[in-house]
């Protein structure tokens, strides 16, 4: 029998980023007076002027920016608090509410401002509630969005490869990851259209102008033993600190979560949610929900240390809403202290304050489900530098397979690899192999809605006419793919397969086509199939066969890269430490309590953006 999935099986992960960047000459058109003429130069603090690779104290969130900068521990000692967003858009669906309540004997505190003065209202639930508001004249609300991602790790890239060009941006996630020209500094519409005529002038495809008509607003409210107070931020403390939070969408549930609860407005025009927690107890809510409190005992410890390290590293990822975190598979789940065990409670506590380093830096933390057999380096999933920890392993305790003999960027070497099922760590698992027939109707759907979404030029394509593999890296992941359409041939990268496809899993599988005979008869063509790519092998006759559709073989759940989560089980049933287990997947990287001393997060392409040249005209960036 096959093994389920208990977990939460995170696939994308990763604070914030102090203003320190100058702002860069960048000619928005030709004739026209750069944007730093135009707009002004900022002013920073002194003690913020320093250079990229130094460290600094994580920054309050007030003063995120978009410049990447090194940061390190020094808040809130050995349980620094995080800012999570438990629910990120309040105030998206009409008719929003969520109830909150304290625990029995405890009471609700609310601090909001009114006429400049702080007022405290206490009650034993409270309500809060979104109202549409009209609008006397309807409003425009308009950025240019450079380009758009699956994953907030190649965002990242995106971004720092725009401000190497000169272009000032800051990363949003109004529903998928988007890099934004900050609008802050293109505040105007002349600013904004010239900026998107001069990226199309040069090539740029991923870019547009997002464009929005608004004839009413949400406005946020609370109400209170009675009483309703409109008011776009409220901080909400119990004695205890334990509340109760209960959405009214369907997809939600009541949930207790620890520390204190904080509603604020949002870069989307709505509102966020966000708890204010210690990362100790912030991890009660997130080991049982990514790896099931049935794990052995050191696998469990395995995660505990990898969630709090991915947590504290990665709190750079909302700085455009004021927070740090989200609660779903972007970041970690997290569901509070619903769900928390004692098992998980324990692992938590043997491990408090451990985290995971390589040169006394903070792992990039990242985990997924199921490798299908052989972890991902960081490039072969996301754009951006590799890490040199984060790198091919096989996935065995085994000599199953030799990677520097038999690349799995062969493709009958990969097949090979793929049809094996023993002798792996994941062996058993539901996931770890997996094959899906997709028709041509269902792909062509995929494929539109993707490019739709993306407002990519050949969206109104008709037909998919061949889907191909055209590279894959060494450890097997595709990197890119080449879908032939009526209108022209659209090149999907990375990731990026599994945000325009349903069929594959993860990015580790081969295709092959799906024909059905022509009732017209035809001519016999010989096809070989020596130097052809994936999607093209088939001997038959070419005009009797008609394309219905892609086999997708492969094997893993999610990204592959770092630590699978399945085969962590394996490993802590075999009697494995939780340091071997880490020491297994994140080769080259220490084990170390927490402290002032650890780097936190150095931009892996902060020296290299710092030495290149200012630029009068953009590059694309594709």
């Amino acid at each position: 029998m096959s093994r389920r999935l208990q977990f939460g099986s995170s696939r994308c992960f990763s604070i914030r980023i102090p203003a320190i960047a100058p702002v860069r000459w960048f000619t928005v058109w030709a004739g026209v007076t750069t944007t730093a003429c135009l707009v002004g130069l900022t002013s920073f603090p002194v003690s913020a002027q320093t250079s990229s690779n130094q460290t600094s104290q994580i920054p309050d969130s007030s003063q995120a920016q978009n410049a990447p900068q090194a940061q390190n521990s020094s808040q809130g000692g050995a349980d620094p608090t995080l800012d999570i967003g438990i629910v990120q858009r309040f105030g998206s669906e009409s008719g929003d509410e969520i109830t909150l309540q304290p625990l029995t004997g405890d009471r609700l505190t609310m601090q909001f401002e009114t006429g400049g003065q702080t007022q405290t209202v206490t009650a034993s639930t409270v309500k809060l509630e979104i109202t549409m508001e009209p609008l006397a004249e309807p409003q425009v609300n308009e950025r240019v969005v450079l380009s758009t991602h699956r994953s907030f790790e190649s965002a990242e890239d995106s971004a720092n490869q725009w401000r190497s060009r000169g272009v000032e941006v800051e990363i949003a996630q109004p529903r998928q990851w988007q890099v934004w020209a900050k609008r802050d500094v293109y505040r105007s519409p002349l600013l904004r259209r010239l900026l998107f005529q001069n990226l199309q002038a040069n090539g740029s495809r991923s870019a547009f102008l997002d464009t929005q008509v608004q004839q009413q607003i949400p406005k946020a409210s609370f109400v209170a033993n009675g009483y309703r107070y409109q008011r776009d931020e409220v901080q909400i403390t119990t004695g205890n600190r334990r509340v109760q939070v209960t959405p009214n969408r369907s997809d939600s549930e009541r949930r207790l979560y620890g520390g204190n609860l904080q509603l604020q407005p949002n870069a989307y025009g709505t509102y966020t949610l966000v708890n204010e927690v210690p990362v100790e107890t912030y991890l009660r809510g997130v080991v049982p929900h990514e790896i099931g409190v049935g794990a052995p005992p050191t696998t469990i410890e395995a995660q505990a240390i990898l969630a709090r390290t991915y947590a504290l590293r990665n709190v750079r990822r909302f700085a455009i809403d004021n927070y740090e975190l989200c609660a779903d598979t972007q970041c970690q789940v997290y569901r509070g202290l619903s769900g928390a065990h004692p098992e998980t409670d324990r692992a938590i506590a043997a491990t408090r304050s451990q985290v995971l380093t390589y040169q006394n830096e903070l792992v990039d933390a990242l985990y997924s489900s199921t490798t299908g057999g052989i972890t991902a380096p960081f490039s072969d999933v996301w754009n951006g530098p590799d890490r040199p920890y984060l790198r091919a392993v096989v996935d065995s305790v085994q000599n199953i397979w030799d990677l520097s003999r038999y690349s799995l960027a062969d493709e009958a070497n990969l097949r090979t690899f793929i049809g094996r099922t023993e002798g792996f760590n994941e062996n058993g698992w539901d996931v770890f192999r997996w094959r899906v027939e997709s028709p041509l109707t269902q792909i062509t759907a995929d494929l539109k809605e993707y490019l739709t979404g993306i407002q990519h030029p050949l969206a109104n394509f008709t037909t998919v006419q061949q889907v191909q593999v055209v590279e894959r890296s060494p450890a097997g992941r595709v990197q890119r793919m080449a879908v032939q359409t009526d209108r022209g041939t659209v090149e999907l990268e990375k990731d990026e397969i599994l945000r325009a496809f349903y069929a594959p899993n993860s990015t580790l599988f081969y295709i092959d086509p799906v024909y059905e005979a022509s009732a017209t008869p035809a001519r016999t063509v010989q096809n070989s199939t020596a130097g052809q790519s994936e999607g093209e092998q088939n001997s038959q006759p070419a005009e009797s066969r008609i394309l219905k559709g892609y086999i997708f073989t492969g094997g893993g759940l999610g990204h592959g890269v770092g630590m699978s989560q399945t085969g962590a089980y394996n490993l802590g049933d075999l009697g494995w430490s939780s340091a071997q287990i880490l020491s297994f997947y994140y080769p080259g990287t220490q084990l170390q309590p927490l402290s002032d001393a650890i780097t936190f997060w150095r931009d892996p392409a902060a020296l290299e953006n710092s030495s290149e040249a200012n630029v009068e005209l953009v590059e694309p960036v594709q």
